[in-house]
């Protein structure tokens, strides 16, 4: 069949001859990273040989098509250090998608489609154990091949993380105004169309640079865009007068929501701006993630009180298993299906470019929707 860009060379060669072992790329960390954007050279991929000639009983063999980059691994124990007396040199892990090539385990069949949290390694056996304790879901019924990047995109965790932050943290009515930082990347440019497209709310935008404000209101369902980058700093404030004054003219009445995938001035102005009621979702604090540490937030917490204001912080891991996968997994596809949901999303080619594309996150202004490794 045709396999797209996604080859899966290792998927039709075992179909020919029964295959039980394979060379594998995997991406490792050299060393902790504390401060500043980590460099290619803090990463290496290395090669081995996976055998799967004794598979245990209950496992699985997957080949990765994909690996995401996402800003969350900058954070303590992936790339900064925990403070647990190791080195830092290790394997690192994250999302993938990929086919199942071999399986001695019931729910799994050869061929099935899977997302997870796995090893950033391009073949590997996850034993009955690992996936016990790890995050991995079935993407069979849901994606074809081609769209084998969905996997670690809209149908992977930057989507549950905009499913859940909007749908079951924010609980939009129709009609309401919702602000997003970092609306056009993985998670703001999903959360930015099932509030505006599903839940008919006015979605605001705050996004870096004018072609990245134009593709918020072009591709993405927002009303308003504001260009941060180009906010103008008084004293000290790091332009967050600025920033209000957009904000106040964007929505002079206030804002009912705020979807934070950014932490700093922008929490601080969009608590400002928080109508009676108002509900506040963080998922992210990325403008944060490189300084040694994050500076003070001036949020004055007791005027939530009368207000009647939530603030909630949520991981995206309650919309990757259970019950809220299921929700998550069929709504999300039925929206990409019916155009309500577009999956905008930029790629880099190869294993070996996975640091440059992690990189990437904190460094160039190019990035559209999710950035995803081709293996």
């Amino acid at each position: 069949g045709t396999f797209s860009f996604f080859n899966f060379r290792l998927t039709r060669a075992i179909e020919k001859m029964a295959i039980t072992k394979a060379a594998a790329k995997t991406v490792w960390l050299k060393h902790w990273v504390n401060e500043g954007v980590p460099s290619v050279d803090d990463f290496e991929i290395r090669s081995t040989e996976v055998d799967w000639t004794d598979l245990p009983s209950d496992a699985i063999v997957v080949e990765a098509g994909v690996m995401s980059v996402d800003p969350y691994l900058r954070g303590r124990g992936h790339i900064r250090d925990p403070g647990t007396g190791e080195k830092g040199e290790k394997i690192l892990r994250g999302f993938i998608g990929g086919k199942v090539i071999a399986s001695k385990n019931s729910e799994w069949t050869v061929g099935d489609i899977i997302g997870g949290s796995f090893a950033f390694s391009t073949v590997q056996i996850l034993t009955k154990e690992y996936l016990a304790a790890t995050l991995a879901w079935k993407l069979t019924d849901y994606v074809t091949d081609d769209k084998l990047s969905l996997s670690v995109g809209a149908l992977g965790m930057p989507g549950a993380t905009a499913y859940g932050g909007v749908v079951d943290v924010l609980r939009p009515n129709k009609g309401e105004t919702i602000f997003i930082s970092a609306a056009t990347g993985a998670v703001g440019s999903i959360a930015g169309q099932i509030a505006a497209n599903v839940k008919g709310c006015t979605a605001i935008a705050s996004c870096g640079g004018p072609d990245k404000c134009a593709l918020s209101k072009s591709a993405f369902g927002y009303t308003h865009a504001i260009d941060y980058k180009a906010l103008v700093p008084d004293g000290d404030d790091n332009g967050a007068g600025d920033l209000q004054k957009h904000l106040k003219a964007a929505a002079p009445d206030g804002i009912d929501m705020y979807f934070d995938n950014v932490g700093g001035i922008h929490l601080d102005v969009a608590f400002l701006n928080l109508r009676n009621r108002g509900r506040i979702a963080i998922c992210g604090a990325i403008s944060n993630y490189n300084a040694a540490a994050p500076p003070p937030t001036t949020i004055d917490l007791s005027k939530t009180i009368y207000t009647q204001q939530r603030i909630e912080g949520f991981l995206s891991v309650r919309w990757l298993r259970g019950s809220g996968l299921q929700s998550f997994l069929t709504d999300m596809s039925a929206w990409i299906k019916s155009g309500k949901i577009h999956a905008e999303e930029t790629f880099y080619d190869g294993v070996e470019n996975w640091p440059v594309a992690f990189r990437s996150l904190f460094v160039t202004n190019t990035n559209k929707g999710k950035v995803i490794v081709r293996v």
